[in-house]
């Protein structure tokens, strides 16, 4: 009787040390696990520098990262793809998966980058080997980058009109195999309806003598892959070059010119800029061209121009060239890669060294918002008082068709806050979402009737089509964009992420996501000092300035819970099985709908075992059960089985038994 006891004061005793391997009961902890700011949708933001396998793609259906040698990926000097002049994010990856939470990226770090497999984790921790010496040219070698950017040379110009010129000359040195396939495809985002991307040279110096110059046959211009199936984004497009027949030891060498006219934004214009700091970049050269009219020099910041620089950065050279109004203003910048630069600047510099911006921060809220009203008529064409008041009380396009469905959506809706969720659930569930980055479109959008017949929409256009559907029962909605938030920045539209929607009624205020599509009503992901960049042409009569800026309750209206239940049977060679249920309400409910409504059906065990890894359950996971995503009003549900061998040691009974309690991921 003694083993079966034994058996039985085991088996509670593993439940238990389960449970409490992952932290206590949810409810207890003090301090709750929290998504940040979602990106959501599986596409390819920015262009890649790198060939396809670069662009990893793991379980949960987004992009962890692009390789960039050193640097975070956020941070990647790779800006010599240049997406476009109006688009100067300089970040190989937009939209990295910081929308899981710490833990869960910890056990994707774990299971994806390490190669950790369930097998791996069900073996018993053995004793650490104390690991050989290794000389210093192996340590050097380790050390090798795959490719060195030996020249890195960078000139844009602005005219006064807007129109701009960017041109980038890149010399890289391919040090390894792994640099030779990095480099074997070029990849660059633009758009056609106002962009041009053209290759004046691209040649590939052999080391063993001889070179080759790439044949236009190896260029290759398509929608980018966000869009393939939306008809009306084919404007959105990613242009490649591919590179054969590198080797260690070449020198490729490349121009890449990008031309931006008649923008939808024009005249007005902005561009930022950071410098590479992590040595990648032997030698970097950037030049800046500015209209005098609007910049009168480097250091002089004019009311219709405002700059911003570094001041660790400072240009190396600064003139006036020119006279009138063909003036220009000309400002330079030379660093080279040293040891001593290295350790004393910081790589993670938030801010850009250099931005300049023809906006004022008031002036581009009240700009994006005309944008996203079709039919709005630039208020700086109108020139009286009245003509002006009465753009300004321009309403949503809520054409026949709009008023209809937005009467059949709402046939059983008593309140305004159930109408208000009846066209939520429509535009965020019903019209799919086309993920591409805010701004890629140059904000230009579609009337609503068009978004409602075609079934798709951007996350602009999603906006469009929610604020008609509440215009026409009388209800309101605003736009607003979060991400960044800075005031005294630089007034750039391409330093936000993510648009939501201020849905309003007689007596409320909800925030709204449709863009997530199973986000509930009133559940937005978590935003960095709960601000937000408000767009409002009204703020053109208001005297004063920085109400643009505002912080924003982005609570759900509902209690957040997360409940977890663990059940556990031991079996009598020793392998433990588990049942682990979560159900939940709140922001650990949007991260996981958000994962499994990524993942096709056949990877729900993938995104459990990196949930079970993060949460330092081990073991393989055998069966897996979630809620319907998009079952939004109820809390989400995720049951999964793990299964791990030899959890007890049953080979020396009774003294003592050997347990292995969980491990607690790193």
């Amino acid at each position: 009787m003694a083993q079966p006891i034994l058996a039985v004061r085991l088996l509670w005793s593993a439940a238990v040390l389960f449970t409490l391997s992952r932290g206590g009961p949810p409810l207890l902890r003090s301090k709750p696990r929290n998504p940040t700011r979602s990106s959501l949708r599986t596409s390819a933001h920015s262009a890649s520098l790198y060939p396809d396998p670069r662009r990893v793609r793991y379980p949960f259906g987004l992009v962890l990262a692009d390789v960039s040698f050193l640097k975070r990926a956020r941070q990647s000097p790779l800006y010599l793809i240049f997406p476009a002049t109006y688009t100067p994010n300089e970040a190989m990856v937009r939209r990295l998966p910081v929308f899981l939470s710490q833990r869960l990226v910890r056990g994707l770090i774990l299971l994806c980058a390490f190669g950790v497999s369930p097998a791996r984790c069900q073996e018993p921790a053995s004793p650490s080997a104390k690991p050989a010496p290794k000389s210093l040219e192996a340590s050097e070698k380790q050390l090798e980058l795959p490719a060195q950017i030996e020249l890195l040379e960078t000139r844009v110009r602005f005219e006064a009109n807007g129109d701009s010129r960017k041109e980038v000359h890149t010399r890289v040195h391919i040090n390894n195999e792994l640099g030779a396939r990095q480099f074997a495809r070029l990849a660059f985002d633009y758009n056609r309806s106002f962009q041009q991307i053209e290759f004046p040279l691209v040649r590939v110096t052999h080391t063993g003598g001889g070179t080759i110059d790439i044949l236009p046959s190896a260029i290759a211009d398509q929608p980018n892959p966000a869009v393939i199936n939306a008809p009306a984004y084919q404007d959105v497009r990613v242009k490649s070059l591919r590179i054969l027949g590198l080797a260690p030891d070449d020198l490729l060498e490349y121009r890449v010119v990008t031309t931006t006219s008649h923008h939808p934004l024009a005249p007005y214009f902005w561009f930022s800029h950071s410098f590479e700091r992590t040595g990648i970049v032997s030698q970097e050269f950037f030049e800046l061209d500015l209209p005098a009219s609007r910049v009168e020099s480097c250091d002089v910041t004019k009311e219709d121009a405002l700059r911003h620089a570094n001041p660790a950065t400072p240009a190396t050279s600064k003139e006036i060239v020119g006279e009138g109004d063909l003036a220009r203003a000309i400002c330079r910048w030379e660093r080279r890669a040293s040891p001593k630069r290295s350790q004393t600047e910081n790589p993670e510099v938030s801010e850009p060294d250099i931005a300049v911006s023809s906006f004022s921060w008031e002036w581009l809220s009240i700009k994006l918002a005309e944008k996203l009203l079709p039919g709005a008529v630039p208020l700086e064409n109108l020139h009286t008082f009245d003509a002006e008041q009465q753009e300004l009380s321009r309403k949503p396009d809520a054409t026949a068709e709009v008023k209809i469905k937005g009467i059949e959506l709402t046939k059983g809706a008593k309140t305004d806050r159930e109408r208000l969720e009846a066209i939520y659930d429509f535009v965020s569930q019903k019209i799919v979402t086309v993920d591409v980055a805010i701004g890629s479109t140059g904000f230009s959008v579609r009337r609503a009737a068009e978004v409602l017949s075609s079934g798709y929409a951007s996350p602009e256009d999603k906006y469009v089509l929610f604020s008609a559907l509440a215009y026409s029962l009388n209800l309101q909605a605003g736009a607003a964009l979060t991400g960044y938030c800075s005031p005294k920045g630089a007034p750039l539209p391409t330093v936000f992420t993510h648009l939501i929607i201020a849905a309003r009624s007689h007596n409320a205020q909800f925030w709204l996501d449709p863009s997530l599509e199973v986000a509930p009503f009133g559940t937005i992901s978590p935003i960095p000092k709960r601000c937000a960049f408000i767009l409002n042409r009204q703020f053109v009569n208001l005297s004063s300035t920085g109400h643009e800026w505002q912080t924003i309750d982005s609570h759900p209206p509902f209690t957040g819970f997360q409940k977890v239940n663990v059940g556990a049977t031991l079996s009598s060679d020793g392998s433990l099985t588990s049942k682990v249920h979560y159900t939940m309400r709140g922001n650990n409910e949007l991260l996981l709908r958000v994962a499994f409504h990524q993942s096709p059906k056949e990877k729900w065990k993938d995104v459990a075992q990196l949930l079970a890894l993060s949460d330092g359950f081990r073991g393989k996971i055998t069966n897996v059960t979630v809620s319907d995503p998009y079952a939004t009003k109820a809390p989400f549900t995720v049951e999964y089985e793990i299964t791990q061998p030899k959890f007890v040691d049953w080979s020396h009974p009774p003294n003592p038994l050997r347990v292995q309690p969980p491990r607690r991921s790193i």
